[in-house]
Parts: C-alpha cells; structure tokens; sequence
C-alpha cells in the first residue's frame, strides 16, 4: 500500500492541477490530476487485461475439447472438471482481493499474480507437450491398454490448471479495480468518465477474447495444443511488460483511516452482537451525524446500531465503531439478496463453454470447400455481439437515456442487471428449441446411433443463442462490475470486483453439481443420461427448458429484492 511521502511537494496547486483525494502518485506524492490517472493510465491497465482475457479463453472455451480428445474423458466428466476449474477460477479472486485490499495493495498483487499466471501457463505447454508425445506412442502401438493417458500426465495438466487460476485469483479483480482507480469518483466528468470505463473495459477485454476464440482455437485444433498454449504463456509475459511500463502514471489508492478494513467493518458484527441485550440511546452528537443520511440507511438492519454502544450499553466516550463503520457494513449486507439472485444467471453462463461447445460439435461446420469452424469458435459470434452493442449502448442509449432520467448512467445498475438476466432466460428458451431440432434431424436421418456422423443441419442454427448471450452479458455482467464496485467501501474495491466474480465462481460450482445430479438420476438402471456422451441419445434441450424455468424463478426473486435497495456508499443511481 503507498505511503505518502514526506518530501513532496506541498506548494498548492494551480486550480486545474487539483490533487485527487485518496491517492498518491509513483512517488507516493499526492496525485495531481493533470500528471496522473485518466484514460491514458487505463490503457495501460486495459492492455494488460486484453491480455490476460486472451490467454483464459484461451484455455476455458476449447477446454472440454481438450479433456474429452487428448485426455481421453467422458463428456460428463469433463463438463464438471471444467465447471469444477472454472468455479474455483472465479472465486479465487475473493482471496486475491482479501490480500490486496488488506496487506499488499493492488499494484503489487498484480506483479505477483501475473508471475504465477505466466509459471502456470508454462507447466500447462509442458504438459500438452509431453501428453502429445504419449499419445503419438500410442498410435504406434497395438496394446490398447497403453493408450489411456498416463495419471501423472492428467494430474501435470491439472496441476498446471488450478495454477492458472490462483494466478487469475489475484490478477482479475485487482487489476479492473486499479483500472477505476483511476477516475476520481467525486469529480463529475471522471464519475462519468469511470461509468464509460466499465463499458469499454469489457468492449476491450471482449474483443481479446474473440480473437482468442479466432486464432488459438484454430491452432489447438489444427497445429498443436502446446503450440497454442505457449503462444499464451508468451502474450502474459509481454502484458506484464506493458503494465510496468506505465507505472510512473498510476494513481495509487491510500487507505485513508489507516486501519484494516475488514478489522473496522468486522468489529460492526462482533460488538452489535455482543450488545444485542443492551438498550440504544442515541447521543446528540451521533443523532447530528445521522440527518443528513437517506431515512431508509438508518432504518435497514437497525440491530447494527448496537455496535455504537460501548460494552457497559452506553455510546459516551465510545471509540471502537462509527457512524460510518456501521453504514458501511449495512451496504454490505445489502449486497446479498443481489449476488443470490444473481446465482441462476451464472449457472447459464456457464453453458457456452461446454455444452453449446458439444452441440456445434456435432452439426455442419463447414463455411466453405474445406474450410470449416472449429465448435468452440462459435463463442466468437458472443464475443461480436459484445463489441457491436457497446458502443450503442454507451455512445447512443446511456445519452438518451441520461437525458430523460438524469441520471449518469442513464439507467440504474440494478435496472442493467435485470434487463440482462430477461435475455439470459430468454437464450434458454432459444437453446431448447434448437437442440430439440438437432435431435429431430438426427432421427430423421438415422444418426441417433451414430455420433460420429456430422448431422446434416447448419451449425448456424446456434448463432441466435450465442448472440443474445452476448447481449445479456453487456447488460449483467458489465452491470454487476460496476455495480459492486460501486456499493463497497473505498478500502475494498477490489473485493467488490471479487463478489462479482464470485456469483460467477458459484454459479460454476452450481451448475456442475446439477449437471452431476441429473446426470447419476437419468443415466441410471440402465436409463440414458441427458448428458450422455452420444449428444444424438441425450437430452440437452430437457436441461435447457429446466435452466429456462429457474431463471425465471431468479429474475422474479431479483425484481423483488431490487424495489427495496438502497444505493450508498457511491452516486445514488
């Protein structure tokens, strides 16, 4: 964390030269405005996460492909070894951004997360490498025995995996909130300039992964998986490069009440539990702190009031929790009926890295005479959808919309969010009417028993799907980054960023388990599974009108608990 130094400066500066609040330059000098931050400091940050979303994709979108080709397993097996990875992927970050916002800062977290992403994608070339070899061996011999890959090999390429993702762990909230550091949140043309760095931040990082899906999934599947790989290891080795490159233009966030924020927060709990028998009387002091809070603040979670009490039940002379501690932990429990709800939406985003991957498998891929798309690649028509509506929805709704509303954003967070979990369920509903086609056609033509056999429909039947994730993803999950971001305290952005990657960690963990589950209550007394690893016997489209009703029952919830939150801790939205 920086330090402010004590042999800055400290002439006032001209007026268009103000210095930013809360943060310190290179030098750990207060930051001045005209000499730091803004849009020229972020595109360094948004280089470095181009980057790093490139090299993921890399792996997650053609990683069924590999479990189930190399490594030789079941298509329900490697569904949960990739929701299992992805899972813990996404919930990592809680304790990246624990440590960051804690004891070692963002700038720092993100030099070292970036060391262990880059070992962890070496090891995963290795591996690949090696596996290639075994497998070559294998084809060169007759005993069939020797061509299962060897479990030290699995086990290498696993290891290499979670290494992968604790890198990812302190690499992916740490540097999107340094990103917005970088915009000061009380000025109003950088709160709206901060607003516009979401969008753009996930336009960029979008287009990253579409030429992932592009050109590494090309390789993967045509050239050498450890070729592809070691292109990623390579790209994050540069992208640590950019991103020291511009460390004399940072902002660098101090923690201005010098105390741990989980400490001062985490005492809120502990003392309005130890008072829960003691009587509240509010001092005149604290009753003159409370007017100017929203009625509605002070009313929410009022046995969090008790933490003002001293331990003998009075507040005079009480130094342990503020006003502004007890608001502060609020907020946070407000968050929680939001990230809960939001549990559904991430189980169906998960969807389009595995079994949407495995359809397009199976259908004609062909674009022209002997060019044909590899199945994972159709991810990129999600990722062109992004980057087209981004730019609308920035540079022509959110005008339109401030100009009617009032408000910065156009619309509210919550407002974003929910618009996008409509489209996500609506994407079920689209899926399931696809697969129910492909599997008509496979019957028609007598391919049920025959998985190998391309089926004679277009795999252009999936694009729909594809592009209204891609519209529902600008939507939620821009509006969850910027949403938690927003509604944490200033000591503890980076977790805010983790608690939006951690809906997407549990809803990973949530939809293998419910894979899992139906996959041992279908498949078993001799009964075939809607995940059986012949898609041409399974029941995908079951799975799908099942994901179809529960967002349905999570946007309802989400509706509910939406007309009832209070924004704090940043602009009322």
């Amino acid at each position: 964390m920086a330090i402010v130094s004590t042999t800055c400066n400290t002439q006032a500066p001209l007026l268009e030269d103000t210095v930013v609040y809360g943060s310190v330059d290179c030098q750990g000098c207060p930051a001045r405005r005209s000499t730091s931050g803004g849009w020229r400091s972020a595109s360094f940050i948004i280089a470095v996460e181009v980057a790093e979303r490139f090299a993921y994709f890399g792996i997650s979108s053609n990683l069924i492909t590999y479990l189930t080709g190399p490594l030789g397993q079941s298509t329900a097996t490697a569904a949960e070894n990739v929701n299992a990875w992805s899972g813990t992927a996404t919930l990592l970050p809680l304790l990246g951004a624990f440590v960051a916002d804690a004891y070692l800062g963002r700038y720092r977290t993100i030099i070292i997360s970036s060391l262990i992403y880059i070992l962890g994608l070496g090891l995963l070339t290795l591996s690949a490498m090696l596996t290639s070899l075994s497998n070559l061996d294998c084809q060169n011999t007759n005993n069939i025995t020797s061509c299962s890959t060897p479990q030290i090999l699995v086990f290498s390429f696993i290891f290499s995996l979670y290494l992968v993702a604790i890198g990812q762990g302190g690499h992916k909230p740490c540097v999107q909130a340094f990103g917005a550091d970088q915009f000061d949140g009380n000025d109003p043309k950088e709160s709206i300039a901060r607003s516009s760095f979401f969008n753009w931040w996930y336009f960029t990082l979008s287009t990253g992964v579409l030429l992932s899906l592009v050109i590494i999934v090309y390789i993967q599947d045509n050239l050498s998986w450890a070729l592809g790989f070691g292109i990623l290891c390579i790209l994050m080795l540069v992208a640590l490069v950019v991103f020291l490159l511009g460390a004399k233009t940072y902002r660098y966030s101090v923690n201005v009440n010098k105390e741990n924020p989980f400490r001062r927060i985490g005492q809120v709990f502990v003392f309005a539990v130890k008072n829960r028998r003691n009587a509240l009387s509010v001092t005149v002091a604290e009753e003159e702190v409370l007017q100017p809070l929203p009625q509605q603040c002070s009313e929410q979670f009022k046995f969090l009031n008790k933490a003002l009490l001293a331990q003998d039940g009075s507040s005079e002379d009480w130094k342990g929790c503020s006003l502004n501690d007890v608001e502060e932990a609020k907020g946070l429990l407000r968050l929680i009926p939001i990230w809960t709800t939001c549990l559904v939406y991430a189980i169906v985003f998960a969807q389009a890295s595995t079994f949407f991957t495995k359809q397009g498998a199976t259908m004609d891929r062909k674009l022209a005479q002997g060019l044909t798309i590899p199945a994972a690649s159709l991810q990129l028509f999600t990722g062109v959808s992004i980057i087209i509506f981004i730019p609308l929805y920035d540079r022509i709704f959110v005008p339109i919309t401030r100009t009617l509303t009032q408000k910065p954003s156009g619309i509210t967070m919550l407002q974003r969010i929910g618009t996008g979990m409509f489209l996500s369920a609506f994407s079920m509903v689209i899926a399931a009417l696809v697969e129910m086609k492909r599997l008509k056609t496979a019957q028609e033509y007598g391919l049920v028993d025959t998985p190998d056999v391309t089926i004679p429909m277009s795999v252009w039947w999936l694009v729909p799907q594809y592009l209204l994730f891609g519209l529902a993803d600008v939507l939620t999950i821009v509006g969850l980054q910027e949403f938690f971001y927003d509604q944490v305290p200033n000591e503890l952005k980076s977790v805010g960023l983790s608690l939006y990657l951690s809906v997407l960690g549990v809803g990973s963990f949530l939809s293998s388990f419910l894979v899992s589950v139906i996959d041992k209550a279908t498949g078993g007394d001799g009964g075939e599974s809607w995940f059986a690893s012949n898609l041409n016997q399974a029941h995908l489209d079951y799975f799908y009108w099942l994901l179809a009703g529960l967002s349905s029952a999570g946007l309802a919830a989400f509706l509910f608990f939406s007309k009832s939150f209070v924004y704090t801790m940043g602009r009322s939205s």
